[in-house]
């Protein structure tokens, strides 16, 4: 397509790593190129490439795009649009073009990733003009990963429907003006923006979803949380929704609203907050204090809120949900949490003689072992008997003992892992995992996780490790079945 295509690719590459690494390393972002030549046909030589030039999806497999883009103009009269420049309708036709082919990329890539059962899921930039080829950016990021994140209804605009959306939303708007720069500039430009600021402009683009489209909802956040009251940390909620929500019953009316950028008032009516009542805002101005009805109340409707937590910090919330953390402006996942119904499927897989009731011990004690400030490891083994009198130069032994959560949060208290097995029987504490070298090691984290991971990828008796580390990642390892 052009001379620095590979070098493009590898530097979006770098950009999607960094960025989607802060926010989960589990997410595996993959970045290529779909080039489509503009003046030829689907089957000459060329006509399709793909960039890296090896990758496993052949430039074949794409040559139906452009027919399928077609398919996807809607029957009928289509609606009539006036322009008053002559150049406009060429540019709102070309628009309108490129978006069929975006939707018809995804399409083919998701038939492809169905086809092979890969764990990947798609999304694709507009195509960008360059040297006679329309350019699409794919990324795909691990679908397991990916839908582990609470995500709000699709509405009419294509506003995000999570802050990981709209980070992959901004890398790829980012990866298009970067294209269009190498259609013009001799300098090759590569993706070299800082990548918090991505995640800045991400949490601000995801913002307009909560806030209906306003601007500035962000930043009013990020300023109430920067100030204190009185020498105290600003510490309340504030429900975010249209004006006279009906799910929203109010409490305390100000007569004239408070504006949103006005700091420091809004700091201090958060003084006012407790328990169920809060500040009620609309995203440009607060009106007082009101509190959401109950779930069973015939008009609850899911709204937004943000709680503020600590200085310089903040959360927005969805229907109970957090969607986003905020610290010193620099948004991020909702971090430290393991969804029961992922943790029941993995146990099963590895325990599959384990009756429910176990299974739900298990995750009281996992539970638990996610509020751990210091990190831990939490190792269920069939052989953790065996395990712990293998490991005595490596741990301190315990008389065998059903663990409880009250007891868990005791013995994480010292460094190593908690040998227990499905029963919730403990045999050991504090113990110092070892394992085989294995190739699925991260670099990027730290030695309890990838101590953990040599152990269950050594072990020979089906086990899962709960690994808590410090910066707040959870993980699950289990033993392959």
């Amino acid at each position: 397509m052009w001379e620095h295509q590979s070098l493009f690719r590898v530097s979006a590459q770098l950009s999607a790593d960094g960025v989607f690494n802060l926010l989960d390393r589990n997410l595996k972002p993959e970045v290529l190129l779909l080039g489509l030549a503009s003046a030829k046909e689907a089957d000459d030589p060329g006509a399709i490439v793909v960039e890296p030039a090896k990758h496993r999806y052949a430039p074949a497999r794409f040559t139906g795009v452009k027919e399928y883009a077609a398919s996807l103009e809607p029957e009928g009269p289509r609606e009539v649009v006036y322009h008053l420049h002559p150049l406009d309708h060429d540019r709102y036709e070309k628009a309108r073009w490129y978006e069929l082919l975006r939707r018809s990329t995804e399409h083919t890539l998701t038939q492809l990733v169905e086809q092979q059962q890969e764990n990947r899921v798609n999304f694709c930039s507009a195509p960008i003009h360059v040297h006679g080829y329309l350019v699409i950016v794919v990324l795909q990021l691990a679908a397991d990963s990916y839908h582990s994140y609470y995500i709000l209804p699709s509405v009419p605009g294509g506003r995000a429907n999570s802050l990981l959306d709209a980070v992959v939303q901004e890398f790829l708007q980012d990866c298009g003006r970067a294209l269009r720069e190498t259609e013009n500039d001799e300098d090759h430009p590569i993706l070299d923006r800082d990548y918090n600021e991505v995640l800045r402009a991400a949490g601000r683009r995801f913002m307009l979803r909560a806030a209906a489209g306003t601007h500035g909802l962000y930043d009013a956040c990020n300023g109430v949380a920067a100030l204190r009251h009185e020498g105290d940390e600003g510490v309340g909620t504030m429900l975010v929704g249209r004006r006279h929500h009906p799910a929203i019953k109010p409490v305390l009316t100000l007569d004239a609203p408070i504006p949103l950028r006005d700091h420091r008032s809004i700091r201090k009516l958060l003084e006012m907050s407790e328990d169920r009542a809060s500040l009620v805002s609309d995203a440009t101005d607060v009106f007082g204090l009101g509190y959401l009805v109950d779930t069973d109340d015939p008009q609850y409707e899911p709204v937004f809120t943000v709680h503020f937590t600590r200085h310089y910090s903040w959360e927005l919330s969805h229907d109970g949900n957090v969607m986003m953390r905020v610290v010193s402006n620099t948004p991020r996942l909702p971090q430290g949490t393991v969804a029961q119904d992922n943790f029941g499927r993995v146990v099963q897989r590895v325990f599959p003689h384990l009756e429910a009731t176990g299974v739900d011990q298990l995750w009281a004690l996992t539970q638990k072992a996610t509020t751990q400030s210091n990190g831990t490891i939490l190792l269920i083994s069939e052989g953790a008997a065996q395990e712990a009198a293998r490991l005595t130069r490596q741990c301190f032994q315990v008389t065998p003992r059903l663990m409880t959560p009250g007891l868990l949060r005791l013995v994480t208290n010292i460094d190593g892992a908690v040998l227990i097995d499905p029963a919730g029987t403990c045999y050991g504490i504090g113990a110092i995992l070892d394992g085989l070298a294995t190739a699925k090691g991260d670099s990027s984290r730290g030695s309890r996780y990838n101590s953990a991971l040599r152990y269950v990828e050594s072990s020979q008796y089906p086990c899962l490790a709960i690994v808590v580390s410090e910066d707040g990642w959870i993980d699950l390892l289990p033993t392959k079945k």
